[in-house]
């Protein structure tokens, strides 16, 4: 126990880090990256970059190695050069040639199938050599690949007894993980048959962004809010998850998963656990965890009923130049999958019975933008302005991207006879304030996973709890087509019915500035 600078009583947590120098934001131990699927478009689009920016930054070792696996038959000289041209297109505001090349020769090749055992021999061997001795400190497999590949990938490493060693690999593995709570469940006994738990690093990158981790700090570091934080006091809360993009030639993909599995699943999801969690005792790895399941069996069922009147899916037709949905490649023309959802959900716990939670996420809407809103209850009598005068709710707006903002609405008098109510806003700009170079979510992701800190990264049981919450909505839209589709333009904010799903209670959804 401590006292603070206001003599009040504090007592430290036997979970906090001792008082000594604070942790740097790099890994300059050397590593060995293996990147499945190392020509793919995640590769060429996100973690060639993201390794690029943080050699660039000298955040990394420069004895680590990165080898990239695929099933092309190209040289260790064609892959740096595919590796240059990737970073050339998606790294332009930072790339420097030499600096690129010399973070190149950090980097092989290596031509395997996941399903062949020659690539697995070619792998040991490479791996033993780069591991030799103390030339590496951590080992890291990275599944960049089709979940089809999954199960194949890890049986080879199993097999040819990569799963284990002195470096206790690690391995990463993207969404989507299954289809449904049923897959994800025998996925994740098959992957812990041959990896432990604390080896797997199932990553969603939305936990990355800065903003996304900084709601827990803001909840808990701050005690002006946390007796507000509840039932009595918040009137609702809305999670708005938008995209002002289509498919962008992963229609395919998407065809098989939609809205709910892309986006409600795991972002979605994510983020109304991080608003609604109890204080963790501590931040290891598995006390947030915890937390975050607790709200998800939490989370009230949804019934066919309730998924009728309170869950609402879209799919966007064509406006002007942009086309709609079944326009786009490889999408069949009578194509019934959902690129917009919106839902009403209850938390059945003691903080939070009867508050509603409105989520919205969709595709080809009028602006790109991540937002969570909380709004506060009115006063129970109203006392001040005119009965003509409107007097706004207090909000609380934690933008995610591309705003990076904190914004609080209260009520003021406006200058002037009288009592009429203005509303203010009190701001807080992330990068406006902090003056921080932006960093990819993906590089936060990759230094937790060489730390081996897993806080960020889903549990088995917290995957299959996610699953569990939005099976019920996938089954009856699969089982129901609807009658409308498309219904609704692209550019704007989804169906009416979307609407209407606020307006029926007396409330209304606060649109992203853009």
């Amino acid at each position: 126990m401590h006292r603070d600078n206001l003599g009040l009583d504090a007592v430290d947590s036997r979970f906090l880090q001792t008082c000594d120098l604070p942790q740097d934001d790099s890994y300059k131990k050397p590593f060995v990256l293996v990147i499945f699927g190392g020509t793919g478009d995640l590769s060429k689009r996100k973690l060639l970059p993201m390794l690029y920016h943080l050699e660039q930054e000298e955040r990394l070792s420069h004895h680590s190695k990165i080898v990239g696996l695929g099933r092309g038959d190209i040289t260790d000289k064609q892959y740096r050069s595919f590796v240059l041209d990737a970073l050339k297109t998606f790294a332009i505001e930072s790339f420097d040639q030499d600096r690129a090349k010399t973070f190149c020769t950090r980097i092989g090749y290596l031509a395997a199938d996941a399903r062949s055992d020659a690539g697995y021999q070619k792998l040991c061997r490479r791996i033993r050599d780069l591991t030799a001795g103390d030339a590496a400190d951590s080992l890291v497999y990275y599944l960049a690949v089709p979940p089809d590949l999954i199960r194949p990938t890890i049986e080879g490493l199993f097999k040819y007894n990569l799963c284990g060693g002195r470096l206790t690999p690690k391995i990463v593995i993207e969404k989507p993980f299954g289809r449904d709570k049923k897959t994800a469940a025998n996925l994740n006994h098959f992957i812990l048959e041959h990896f432990n738990e604390q080896q797997v690093y199932r990553i969603d990158h939305y936990l990355g962004k800065e903003t996304v981790q900084n709601i827990l700090f803001f909840r808990f570091a701050n005690s002006i809010l946390e007796p507000l934080w509840n039932r009595r006091y918040i009137d609702h809360i809305q999670i708005t998850v938008a995209e002002d993009i289509g498919v962008e030639g992963r229609a395919a993909f998407y065809e098989q998963a939609g809205v709910v599995r892309d986006i409600v699943q795991n972002h979605m999801m994510q983020l109304l656990a991080l608003v609604t969690m109890e204080p963790p005792v501590g931040f290891a790895p598995d006390l947030v965890r915890d937390e975050k399941v607790k709200v998800f069996r939490a989370l009230r069922p949804v019934g066919d009923e309730h998924i009728t009147t309170f869950m609402v899916r879209g799919q966007y037709a064509p406006a002007g130049s942009v086309p709609g949905y079944r326009s786009e490649e490889q999408v069949p023309p009578d194509s019934n999958t959902p690129t917009f959802f919106a839902g009403k959900f209850f938390i059945d716990n003691w903080r939070w019975a009867g508050v509603p939670f409105y989520l919205r996420t969709g595709k080809r809407l009028a602006a790109r933008a991540t937002q969570i809103i909380v709004q506060f209850k009115q006063p129970p009598l109203r006392l001040l302005g005119r009965t003509c005068d409107i007097i706004e709710p207090n909000l609380l707006v934690l933008g995610i991207q591309p705003k990076e903002q904190i914004s609080l609405r209260l009520n003021v008098k406006h200058p002037g006879p009288g009592n009429r109510p203005h509303a203010i806003n009190l701001d807080f700009d992330y990068s406006r304030n902090f003056g921080l170079k932006k960093h990819s979510a993906y590089e936060r992701l990759l230094l937790d996973c060489l730390r081996g800190d897993l806080t960020l990264f889903a549990r088995a049981d917290e995957v299959e709890a996610m699953w569990e919450i939005v099976d019920p909505i996938i089954a009856q839209w699969d089982s129901i087509p609807p009658d409308d589709f498309p219904n609704y333009p692209a550019g704007t904010w989804g169906p009416n019915d979307a609407h209407s799903l606020l307006a029926h209670d007396g409330r209304a959804w606060i649109e992203p500035e853009h």
